[in-house]
């Protein structure tokens, strides 16, 4: 059964079908329905790390995807295949129950949860799809599941690439949760679902922009998301003849590494120095540094951010952070003004590339106004690696080859994306650029020994996808 999925949507799942029997025939019962959930990787166009800060957020859905078939069993086990997982070294197979969540007082806590499920390195990616079944009744947004079900899992995301291929794999795996159980959830609210278990049970620190985007992302658009926790300003159509692309390094990140997690905490240090330098018993900004203009930031706080700070001399200054999900080491020396910097600056440039953007079909002169989004591009990309410490040389040269092809090329703008520290690049192209793009490939490929991947094409999230069904 399909619901009017677009046709290349619709090919995925009649391939995933196909495939069943010879991937997960020994999983599923041949009496049962399968119900299979689509989530799309997410190039991040502008925005990237500030979204924990509340920035304003532009994403876009890419083609790879993860596919999730989740059929009911009549036990309480939750059995999970992924495919990918065994390529990359993991477990493809991982098995719990629904009472491994339980003690004899009721649902345990998230964090004994999140520990007992990554016991196990070579299982720990499991987490990510465990959790979605743990979340779902620890936060009351399902009646308790009474039988647990089988996890079918593929994807064309790779893994670590900064295109946010855990959250596909959470909203791809809570979607087919849904369907399979005879649930209904709001977009957010299924976003939000599958945020806590990145955070609380895999234990990544992420933002909630993945999330949504894999949710409710749509097919040649930007997503338009305020972080603050989670308000869709709308859907930004791109101007016809320019488009968005991703370029993979081939050098993986991870939003659950020592960097991304050290940037934010220097962040929220940073937003603890200003409440009390304003000596505020009620926090001005609600939470989001974002909501601080870069004038006001210049004027009034920066000169009282330390340059860095050992954890223990904040602690004892300062006390803890706001932040649930992040704890700060006394040993470490954290970097707490640039880090602030960044994602009060980084909101100010996302504005003005949105109102830009939305500006270019009635703009008389496009190509001048693609060379000024090109440029809040590489502020960004620059703020990554000088104000957070999160570029890596190969993403830099990448950036370098698109700038020095330029804008009489068609090539206008390129930044990193995510999480940064390698991963993917964003680059803002005309239409018919495609041996270009394949020659600054070739080109990196020479200089570092590493072969890039191109993403070139976008699609629908989760949502517009909708699910299809089968029986083995």
């Amino acid at each position: 059964m399909v619901n009017n999925q677009p046709a290349g949507v619709r090919k995925e799942f009649e391939r995933f079908e196909k495939n069943a029997p010879k991937l997960f025939g020994d999983l599923l019962r041949p009496d049962g329905k399968v119900f299979v959930a689509r989530a799309p990787g997410r190039l991040d166009v502008m925005g990237g790390i500030a979204d924990y800060c509340g920035s304003l957020v532009l994403e876009m859905p890419l083609k790879e995807a993860v596919l999730a078939g989740i059929q009911k069993r009549k036990d309480r086990r939750i059995v999970i295949r992924s495919v990918e997982a065994g390529k990359e070294g993991f477990s493809p197979d991982v098995e719990y129950s629904l009472d491994d969540f339980r003690s004899t007082r009721g649902l345990k806590s998230y964090s004994q949860v999140s520990s007992e499920l990554q016991a196990d390195p070579r299982k720990a990616w499991a987490s990510y799809v465990a959790g979605i079944f743990f979340v779902l009744e620890k936060e009351r947004l399902v009646p308790p599941f009474q039988t647990g079900a089988t996890v079918c899992l593929t994807s064309s995301v790779p893994f670590g690439s900064g295109i946010a291929s855990s959250a596909a794999l959470e909203v791809a795996v809570l979607y087919g949760v849904l369907a399979a159980y005879g649930l209904q959830m709001e977009g957010l609210k299924a976003a939000r679902a599958a945020q806590i278990a990145e955070n609380r049970v895999a234990g990544a620190p992420c933002g909630i922009m993945d999330q949504v985007t894999a949710a409710l992302g749509e097919d040649r658009a930007l997503l338009a998301l305020r972080c603050q926790p989670h308000t869709m300003e709308g859907i930004i159509s791109i101007p016809e003849g320019f488009r968005f692309v991703g370029i993979h390094s081939n050098v993986k990140h991870s939003v659950g590494g020592s960097r991304y997690t050290d940037t934010r905490i220097g962040a929220f240090m940073g937003h603890k120095i200003i409440l009390t330098v304003l000596r505020a018993r009620k926090d001005p900004f609600d939470g989001y540094l974002a909501r601080i203009s870069p004038d006001e930031y210049n004027a009034r706080y920066r000169r009282f951010l330390p340059s860095r700070i050992t954890g223990a001399e904040f602690l004892k200054r300062y006390g803890d952070t706001v932040d649930p999900v992040t704890r700060i080491d006394p040993g470490k020396i954290y970097a707490v003004r640039s880090r602030t910097e960044h994602p009060i600056y980084e909101n100010h440039r996302v504005e003005q590339f949105r109102r830009m953007l939305q500006s270019q079909p009635e703009c008389g002169n496009m190509d001048r106004g693609m060379v000024r989004l090109g440029r809040l591009m590489y502020a960004s990309h620059w703020s990554y690696g000088n104000r957070c410490g999160m570029g890596s040389s190969e993403t830099d040269l990448l950036v370098n080859l698109v700038r020095k092809a330029g804008p009489d090329k068609g090539l206008y703008g390129a930044k990193i994306t995510g999480g940064g520290c390698g991963g993917t690049v964003a680059v803002l192209a005309s239409e018919g650029t495609e041996i270009l793009l394949q020659q600054i490939l070739a080109q990196y490929a020479e200089q570092t020994g590493r072969e890039p991947r191109l993403f070139a094409e976008s699609s629908p999230g989760a949502q517009s996808a909708g699910i299809y069904t089968f029986t083995p």
